[in-house]
């Protein structure tokens, strides 16, 4: 048994043993556990990636004549940022996005900036008060320029992360990255064996008032982090640092393709090897560590489980799912995790940094619990049009004219012999046709048809005809046999009522 006042005498000391956190397995295994408790004193860990709940707390001093951010508008470079606290506080968070650059730049990217040492706009308008009369500002400031400009992540640094997938027909866009079709790859995030919490799974030396390594600054844990969930290993933390002092290399701004932004944060948390049992934690692997690979071309709460994996396989490049070899990528960065760790570990070795006791142990029983909903939500079932009018790929323009004048409908799905979808032709569709003199279906027909599911709820079909600019998608069951259709018009009539 060793305390932490014992290692800090030893780094004062000089006589600190210090280690990265991929090393310790080996120590381990070569000389025991036991063993290992005696001779390391502190184990070295790192992260580096996307933590999209991020965001820093700015105080930018009063002007003359003052003016209250309060009740009012800020933007920092064009982007959002929350002013309802005092009068020049404000919070910007890192997946607010600008008003005039969309998904290319957002809050994060102000962060970075800021850290980079430019200069960024200014712009305000508040209500005015008799204490605070100035309605409107414009002006820029640089980092230097803020009294105060510390970073504040409500969550950050799971213990594990589920990986992701896509078994649809069509490309989808997430916060796990760009999915390919029919599982084509699987993106994960996480730092497998080198992850802070992996190696301290039961929070024995993290918690409120652990010092840290963030974003090249000395940083500390606040608590748990939102969304806490321990005990299905999803543990995290929030942690609070000084703007000020950090590294530009150790925090960027990134945008995830036709999802949104957020913000790489490099975390690195000591170990202090207070014992047998922590010298065996920070033995950890990457074969001994679990996540699920989830189908995220479900876009529901509970995505279906695909296959549990290690990370291991993870970071081989490539997983087997259903016979098939599947590239995998990692979203997060394993060489700058090891130089967070190595540059953690010289700070150590330098007297410059010391391990602190937590104040209070995080949380090792709360689970995470889903939003209440107090509506119904709709699904596709409930408005539906069934049966269908269809048609055979092998029938006449014609016909399928006739079938979208008689039934006063836009569209007609295609079918084959087992009633599978395998295109769609619209009254657009028709008249293109018939200007180009064209006869045959085939010629036609659109063979890419966006579909959707029974059991979807209609939001994320409403979401679907938006994105692909679609009047109408055919509803299919598992063999891709066609059971009812949803158009434009049925979710705008649905959406109507609602109000």
């Amino acid at each position: 048994m060793k305390t932490i006042a014992e290692i800090n005498e030893k780094i004062r000391a000089g006589e600190a043993v210090v280690v990265r956190a991929d090393e310790m397995p080996e120590i381990v295994e070569k000389h025991g556990a036991k063993k290992a408790a005696e001779e390391v004193d502190v184990v070295t860990t790192g992260t580096f990636g996307a933590m999209c709940s991020s965001g820093a707390f700015l105080n930018f001093g009063h002007a003359d004549p003052p003016i209250k951010f309060g009740g009012g508008s800020v933007y920092l470079n064009e982007v959002p940022a929350y002013a309802g606290l005092a009068a020049v506080d404000v919070y910007i968070g890192s997946t607010a996005l600008s008003i005039n650059r969309g998904l290319e730049y957002g809050g994060a990217h102000v962060i970075e900036d800021l850290v980079a040492g430019k200069e960024i706009d200014v712009r305000a308008t508040a209500y005015g008060t008799d204490c605070y009369p100035r309605k409107k500002i414009e002006t820029s400031v640089t980092l230097d320029d803020l009294n105060q400009a510390y970073l504040f992540n409500p969550r950050n640094n799971y213990q594990r992360y589920n990986a992701a997938t896509n078994t649809t027909d069509r490309t989808v866009y997430t916060y796990m990255g760009t999915l390919l079709p029919n599982s084509r790859n699987v993106n994960f995030s996480g730092t497998g064996e080198l992850s802070p919490l992996n190696n301290d799974p039961n929070y024995e030396t993290i918690g409120f008032g652990t010092r840290i390594f963030l974003c090249g600054a000395q940083g500390y844990i606040v608590g748990e982090g939102t969304q806490h969930s321990p005990k299905n290993a999803f543990g995290n933390i929030a942690v609070k640092g000084n703007l000020q002092d950090m590294d530009k290399k150790f925090i960027k701004g990134a945008t995830v393709h036709q999802y949104g932004t957020t913000l790489f944060v490099g975390i690195g948390i000591p170990i202090p090897v207070l014992n047998e049992k922590i010298a065996r934690n920070t033995a950890v692997r990457n074969k001994d560590i679990k996540t699920n690979i989830l189908d995220y071309g479900v876009p529901r709460l509970n995505r279906p489980v695909v296959r549990e994996v290690t990370y291991e396989e993870l970071f081989s490049g490539r997983v087997e799912l259903n016979g098939k070899s599947v590239k995998t990528g990692c979203l997060s960065s394993l060489k700058t995790a090891r130089e967070i760790a190595d540059e953690l570990g010289k700070w150590i070795e330098a007297k410059e940094f010391f391990i602190t006791e937590p104040l209070e142990p995080l949380p090792r029983d709360t689970v995470f619990k889903p939003m209440r909903i107090k509506e119904k939500v709709p699904f596709v079932s409930e408005i539906m049009t069934k049966p269908v009018i269809t048609a055979k790929p092998k029938e006449t323009i014609g016909h399928v004219s006739n079938l979208i004048v008689k039934n006063q409908i836009d569209q007609v799905p295609i079918v084959d012999d087992e009633n599978r979808v395998v295109g769609i032709v619209t009254s657009w569709d028709i008249t293109n046709a018939t200007a180009k003199h064209k006869k045959k279906l085939a010629e036609i027909m659109t063979a890419r048809v966006i579909t959707s599911r029974v059991t979807e709820p209609l939001d994320v079909v409403a979401r679907r005809i938006d994105k692909h600019q679609i009047n109408s998608t055919p509803v299919v069951d598992d063999q891709n046999r066609i059971v009812g259709i949803v158009t434009l018009s049925d979710v705008n009539k649905y959406y109507q009522r609602r109000r």
